[in-house]
């Protein structure tokens, strides 16, 4: 990827990100990495709490909010007050998107529900990031990402057996949502290309969660088999697992299609095993994984990691290292594609952070920016979108209404 800077997929269009915490911001971060005009309302004095999480914070700043709010600028408005939803509703009329993560309900308590939205902006897409979806018997209950992940289906299947279920070391429901919502706004977005009609995005938490969660449920539905957690493989999938080395580390093999077995049978200098009727089919493989796993475990236990690794690649047979952030920092790969890009910081200096993705060959997405201090783009907003005079601007600062 190239490091020059494009306008993006989605330059020219306007993104008012209503949202805090991550569900609905990484969908505003996604969107302005492909190029749209994101604007973060944020409330007076506080901002989005995002701005204070995380483990490390070197001179006392959040590094997981140049990130989330990478590409946006920052404007601060109450949306309790009158006057704020007033100042609302006008941005509302210069933008194409409403990005909101509230409570269901919340828009509508401030009166600045759909349909109020839709009377200042006719095609506005609004973007709704919750829990439990706009809708249902659970709508209005609070729901954070872990909660989706759990109703979802993902946490019950994730750890050990002998385990309580465990979690991924991410926020994966609340980001799941919000590449959902940010396909749903694209679709939307097309669809009001075709039509003038503007409409609502609803995605729930759960639900993205759930959509991840391939066969599951039909397994249960049609064969009454409930999936349990299994740690690092997929049960009757085999060989797919973690393998010990000679010197000390653990590489990932991926061997469970039959062309791909017989390859690494020859790296084994064994290829009878993929003739064998124990091992020569997928289903056999799965129905002696254990059994198929303690012997190439063997195998890999004699060898040094960066030589086992060069006979499986050389082999054809996909296998890899299991990569920690420093790992990325120092990958030819990654640096090749750029995967990982440093961009400049007013507080740090420069960041390293995820590049965007995907790729586009003609538009391609770029981080322009790290998160924004708290109303750093209000004179501009305000000033020159909305067309209010620095005195104005300054009556509704000290009032707290911005």
């Amino acid at each position: 990827m190239s490091t020059e800077q494009t306008p993006g997929a989605l330059a020219g269009v306007r993104v008012i990100e209503a949202g805090q915490l991550l569900a609905g911001p990484f969908a505003g971060q996604l969107m302005g990495d492909l190029g749209a005009d994101v604007v973060k309302v944020e409330p007076p004095g506080v901002g989005d709490p995002m701005r204070q999480w995380g483990r490390e914070k070197p001179h006392g700043h959040s590094l997981w909010w140049p990130i989330v709010a990478r590409n946006k600028r920052s404007v601060t408005l109450d949306l309790r007050r009158p006057e704020g939803q007033e100042l609302f509703l006008r941005l509302v009329e210069h933008a194409d998107v409403v990005v909101e993560n509230f409570r269901p309900g919340t828009l509508e308590r401030w009166n600045l529900g759909y349909e109020r939205l839709k009377e200042r902006n006719p095609g506005i897409v609004l973007v709704r990031v919750s829990g439990y979806g706009q809708t249902g018997p659970y709508s209005e209950r609070a729901g954070y990402g872990s909660i989706g992940e759990a109703m979802g289906g993902l946490r019950y299947i994730t750890g050990e057996p002998d385990r309580p279920p465990s979690r991924t070391g991410l926020s994966i429901g609340d980001s799941l949502a919000a590449t959902h919502a940010t396909v749903g706004t694209l679709a939307a977005l097309l669809h009001r290309e075709r039509t003038g009609e503007g409409q609502v995005v609803d995605s729930a938490i759960y639900e993205a969660v759930l959509a991840m969660t391939e066969s599951l449920v039909t397994e249960w539905d049609v064969a009454g088999y409930q999936r349990e957690r299994t740690g690092p493989i997929l049960p009757n999938v085999a060989p797919s697992n973690v393998y010990p080395t000679a010197d000390g580390h653990t590489i990932l093999i991926a061997a469970n299609q039959d062309t791909v077995f017989t390859r690494l049978a020859a790296a084994m200098g064994e290829p009878e095993l993929a003739e064998l009727p124990d091992y020569a089919t997928h289903g056999a493989r799965g129905a002696r994984q254990e059994e198929l796993d303690q012997r190439i475990a063997a195998w890999t236990s004699k060898h040094d990691a960066e030589a086992l690794l060069a006979l499986l690649h050389e082999s054809g047979v996909p296998a890899g290292r299991i990569f920690r952030a420093a790992d990325m920092l120092e990958d030819p790969h990654y640096a090749a594609r750029e995967a990982v890009v440093r961009v400049p910081d007013p507080t740090f200096g420069s960041l390293a952070m995820p590049n965007v993705v995907p790729r586009l060959s003609g538009t391609p997405g770029s981080v322009r920016w790290t998160g924004p201090s708290l109303g750093q783009h209000n004179d501009e907003v305000y000033g020159e979108l909305l067309g209010i005079a620095a005195d104005e601007r300054a009556a509704l600062a000290e009032a707290g209404v911005i």
